[in-house]
């Protein structure tokens, strides 16, 4: 490979690590900073560099901008409604005693499709508590099983922004995006299930004295007095104890709603109606994907130029547009679950919240699809392209393993999946691998590690009780088991995709 162009690529990757890590600028700044390292060293006029830049930027948000935004906007119903906080109560219904921890992983998985992991854990949070409190052990298990159920759709499955990000940049059927990601985590699923029951008791005696009065109540034994396996640092002494146990009572999940009007009827929110908004943009969305294949298939068309829509596939292509599926789904949201009470004023300033936590990844995203269109211009990426293509390393551990790599220097997984998209999409054509595949890879490489670089960490393992090593033990080792389950999943998927 050309040096130069190597030396622009390494530079390029280096000045986003250092920028994030070293500096009080965030990776909006370093993913700029970055495309304009890459062109100069690469030898670009300046005049094309930005124009590049600019290229790539408008392009990138033009395809995944709004659809971003709603998907934000809809979360944020979501959690204000109590619609979230009823999705749990549900599963843990429907698994049945002694399934907590698969209902808690499952219902992290679902809840964080649409709600950031952050917020998305503070709110189910004390559902978790409030099962650990009734069976008196196993507090660890739940948190930890919530927690990376939401790392695996938050890393995997639009419309979650890093994804939805990743589509953009690479070009991915959204759609068939939605479908892989779904797949890949039900099936990972089972190892978080599996790290959480391992690891949790082990860690039980490792909460701390004030996670653990909130939890069980102030009869509960002081951290590491019970040890053991099974129900390890449990209060033992809990169950003749219990009638002086004072627990924190549990917030209401819809609290932000306020206080009902005389007359009007306490908010309630049936899970099967908390569900619609978040299912039906869902299937709209797949279903547009699966309608266009079948009739490509139907017209001996699939990937050609000259394919024309039948009369049903050209309607789902439009209300199955990302755009218009979450449309309706926040319009569901808005007058489905909230109540008729709920002021104009109310909505707007919680959409508005949305918005401003939507604003910063879409500056990342949009960054990113810059440095993707610099990597391309200056010809780095048909240069390393070429240069990867005489390795033996599989085409689909290149984005995974950048993806990897980046998570584990600055800690953000969103950040990862952009860079590791953004660097990658030159080269999809070169690796011989799909834009969906890539896609894959780059969003699965980004679940590796994580610690104490990374925001969702300390959210994790603060509300947990868990520090030190045993936060490490706990949580940075359920991150990376699910990571490295993904890598066999992606080189089988590699073989069909």
């Amino acid at each position: 490979m050309d040096l130069q162009l190597l030396a622009a690529l390494v530079l390029g990757i280096a000045t986003i690590i250092v920028i994030v890590l070293r500096t009080r600028l965030d990776a909006f700044v370093a993913l700029l900073v970055a495309s304009l390292v890459t062109g100069f060293v690469a030898g670009a006029p300046a005049t094309e560099i930005l124009d590049s830049i600019t290229a790539g930027f408008g392009s990138t948000l033009g395809s995944i901008g709004i659809v971003i935004g709603l998907g934000v906007g809809l979360g944020k119903i979501l959690e204000v409604s109590g619609a979230a906080d009823a999705l749990a109560r549900m599963f843990v219904k429907a698994f049945g005693k002694g399934r907590e921890p698969w209902a808690m992983g499952t219902t992290g998985a679902v809840v964080s499709i649409p709600v950031f992991c952050d917020s998305g854990y503070v709110i189910m949070n004390p559902l978790a508590r409030s099962i650990a409190r009734v069976k008196r052990a196993g507090y660890v298990t739940l948190a930890l099983a919530l927690g990376c159920g939401m790392t695996l759709t938050h890393h995997l499955v639009p419309p979650t922004p890093g994804p939805l990000g990743v589509a953009g940049i690479l070009g991915a059927e959204l759609g068939a995006l939605v479908l892989a990601g779904l797949a890949f985590s039900v099936v990972l699923l089972p190892i978080v299930i599996g790290y959480a029951r391992w690891m949790g008791p082990k860690l039980e005696s490792e909460i701390s004295d004030e996670v653990r009065e909130a939890v069980y109540g102030k009869a509960a034994v002081p951290a590491g007095a019970a040890g053991g396996s099974g129900s390890a640092g449990a209060p033992a002494d809990l169950s003749k104890a219990d009638a002086t146990a004072d627990p924190e009572p549990e917030p209401d999940p819809a609290a932000a709603l306020g206080t009902p009007p005389p007359g009007a009827k306490p908010h309630r929110m049936p899970p099967g109606l908390a569900v619609l908004p978040l299912l039906v943009p869902l299937l709209l969305i797949v279903a547009n994907t699966v309608a266009s294949a079948i009739d490509q298939n139907r017209q001996d068309a699939v990937g050609s130029d000259d394919y024309v829509p039948s009369a049903l596939p050209k309607a789902l292509a439009f209300i199955g547009s990302p755009v218009v599926a979450l449309l309706i789904g926040i319009v569901l949201a808005v007058y489905v679950l909230l109540p008729r009470w709920t002021t104009r004023t109310q909505v707007g300033g919680w959409l508005s919240e949305a918005a401003a936590s939507a604003g910063l990844i879409i500056l990342i995203t949009g960054a990113g699809g810059a440095l993707g269109q610099v990597l391309r211009d200056t010809g780095v990426g048909d240069e390393l392209a070429e240069a990867i293509s005489s390795w033996s390393l599989p085409g689909v551990l290149v984005p995974f393993l950048i993806a990897s790599l980046v998570r584990v220097a600055q800690g953000s997984g969103t950040v990862a999946m952009i860079t590791a998209a953004s660097v990658t999409a030159p080269l999809v054509d070169g690796l011989g691998v799909s834009a969906l595949l890539a896609a894959l890879a780059c969003c699965a490489g980004s679940m590796v590690f994580s610690y104490f670089n990374d925001s969702y960490f300390w959210v994790v393992t603060r509300f947990t009780g868990l520090d030190g090593v045993a936060a490490i033990r706990g949580w940075s080792g359920i991150t990376t088991a699910v990571w490295l389950g993904s890598l066999p999943l992606l080189l089988v998927a590699s073989t069909f995709i």
